[in-house]
């Protein structure tokens, strides 16, 4: 198995979902990932966020972002922890955390400190809200950052409540930023044999995925609304329509897509129409191309559409979670994996996005310490030495 991160090595600091979503992307593809844990309190939190666990200390919360990872117990409040840290970080390229704003310079795990000890290591930094500013100090998640960056004023029905997404999205996003942040500092590193902190930081990413909406409001005080069915603020068709049996999502954000559709449907007429005939008619004429469309799509049901529409319009059908994995297409392209749990055996789980030729490993997330003495001995540390690790609880 020849990997892209094969001989990367990463020693993260890191609990709950967007960090270890981050370092996740980076095991996947072969990094070596040692998760520090503290043994004192049950390690990462996420092993006890319910309501489906595999046993003591083991969710499937926990199982969802922390595969292909090692687990080391250690104390870094301890001087053994610290000295522990310290040789680990001469044999690692990075180290990674997701702490609160002000704790890795507490902890020292910015460059400041591990710079010391190896000049090229690289230390990525995942919090809230960064680590300088009046908030690097707040506690902070996902959907705070939905509510505050205007998530939440975008999405849902136009006369609805503020409305979420169904997912932490921002954590995912942060985590995958994150990531990508960690490799560029690592290329750098090993083009110039320095290191340095690089942040990152959930209301920062969550802003900055504003993208077009925010270049809008910043350069011509254009306000972007909800819109009916999901809709797309300035292309139609480009939302939810009615089927006899459900909902199907139609995209014709291009013009010939439309030209398309319009035949499909035997509405030839519509491409010729004042009111249809391209973006700007059809955005005026929104609830219009809404009945237009509604009237026909609910005389056949969502999958006679889909069929009919395979490959020359862009479309989906609305599904639910079971209905999305039993996908035929996510059968078809392998997207679900098992991963092997040394006591729970398999465990099903979303394969990697990205795709290569050399398969991915798929090892279940580590128990609470699997490899700390595999770790330690690496060290250099013995069995007794071990031992008296474990009985001083720095391990």
């Amino acid at each position: 198995m020849s990997l892209p991160l094969a001989g990367l090595r990463i020693i993260a600091i890191e609990q709950y979902g967007a960090g270890p979503f981050g370092t996740q992307h980076l095991a996947d593809l072969g990094a070596d990932v040692i998760k520090v844990e503290n043994g004192r309190d049950g390690g990462d939190t996420s092993r006890s966020v319910g309501p489906h666990f595999l046993g003591p200390g083991d969710s499937h919360f926990f199982e969802a972002f922390n595969r292909n990872k090692r687990s080391l117990t250690l104390d870094l409040k301890t001087p053994e922890g610290k000295e522990i840290l310290g040789k680990l970080v001469a044999g690692s390229d990075a180290v990674f955390n997701n702490l609160r704003g002000d704790l890795p310079a507490k902890l020292g795990l910015d460059y400041a400190a591990l710079g010391a000890i190896k000049p090229s290591v690289v230390c990525a930094h995942l919090s809230a809200y960064g680590r300088t500013g009046s908030r690097q100090a707040w506690p902070g998640y996902d959907y705070l950052m939905q509510a505050e960056t205007g998530y939440l004023s975008l999405t849902g029905e136009p006369d609805g409540p503020p409305t979420r997404f169904g997912l932490s999205i921002v954590d995912f996003m942060t985590g995958t930023t994150a990531a990508m942040a960690l490799l560029a500092g690592v290329l750098e590193a090993r083009t110039t044999g320095r290191g340095r902190d690089l942040d990152v930081c959930l209301f920062d990413v969550a802003l900055h995925t504003l993208s077009y909406v925010a270049t809008w409001q910043l350069n011509g005080a254009h306000p972007t609304k909800r819109q009916p069915r999901s809709g797309h603020p300035s292309l139609t068709p480009s939302e939810l329509y009615r089927t006899r049996d459900g909902w199907i999502f139609l995209m014709c954000n291009k013009e010939k897509f439309w030209r398309v559709l319009a035949h499909l449907l035997g509405k030839p007429e519509w491409i010729t129409d004042p009111e249809l005939c391209d973006y700007r008619a059809r955005l005026l004429h929104r609830d219009r191309v809404r009945r237009e469309l509604d009237a026909v799509l609910m005389t056949q049901d969502t999958a006679t559409w889909m069929q009919r529409m395979a490959g020359q319009v862009p479309a989906a059908p609305v599904l639910d979670v079971a209905q999305a994995l039993a996908n035929p297409f996510v059968t078809e392209q392998a997207s679900v994996r098992e991963f092997q749990h040394p006591k729970y055996g398999p465990i099903r789980g979303i394969a990697s996005p990205v795709r290569i030729a050399d398969e991915s490993p798929a090892h279940a997330a580590p128990r609470l310490g699997e490899h700390t003495d595999e770790i330690l001995r690496s060290l250099g540390y013995d069995d007794p030495q071990i031992a008296g690790l474990r009985k001083r609880a720095v391990v």
